[in-house]
């Protein structure tokens, strides 16, 4: 049996050649941000109610969503932060 890796589409896939240009790094940086407020909003990082670790994971389980964030947005995202990118690049030259 061989293992089946997964591939997103061409048009969700970072690009290659990734420019960290601090406008992209920003359009990244707000990405992530977005998705921390969505996977707390979907329940993410919230406590157990039974055997869970109390006050400690109540304070770390933000900083665990917010690393899962900028993990998906780092590995291409949902596309938030190439939006804004093009957008704020096309904004910049015709300004």
């Amino acid at each position: 049996m061989t293992p089946v890796t997964p591939t997103l589409p061409a048009s969700a896939q970072p690009p290659r050649d990734i420019d960290m240009s601090p406008l992209r790094q920003a359009a990244t940086e707000l990405e992530a941000a977005f998705l921390t407020e969505m996977l707390k909003s979907a329940g993410f990082g919230k406590s157990r109610e039974s055997m869970g670790g109390g006050a400690g994971e109540d304070q770390y389980s933000s900083l665990l969503v917010r690393a899962q964030a900028d993990h998906i947005a780092q590995s291409g995202g949902i596309g938030l932060a190439e939006s804004l990118f093009n957008a704020l690049k096309d904004a910049h030259h015709d300004g």
